[in-house]
C-alpha cells in the first residue's frame, strides 16, 4: 500500500483580479465639478477592493 499525504491548504491568501490591475470599475458619481482643474469629472471606484479614481470628462 502506498503513502497517502494529507491536503494542507495554502498559508497565504491567494492574489485577487485587483492586486494584478483587474479591477471592476463602476461610477459613483458623474458630472462633479472639480474647482481646481476648472473642468466637470467622473469619480469611479472598483466594487471589489474600493479603490478610486478620477477621470477628467
Amino acid at each position: 500500500m502506498s503513502n497517502v499525504l494529507p491536503f494542507r491548504k495554502p498559508s497565504a491568501p491567494p492574489k485577487g483580479l485587483c492586486q494584478h490591475g483587474f479591477h471592476r470599475w463602476q461610477i459613483l458619481q458623474e458630472k462633479q465639478f472639480d474647482v481646481q482643474q476648472g473642468k466637470l469629472v467622473t469619480v469611479w471606484r472598483c466594487e471589489r477592493c474600493g479603490e478610486r479614481k478620477v477621470k477628467a470628462t
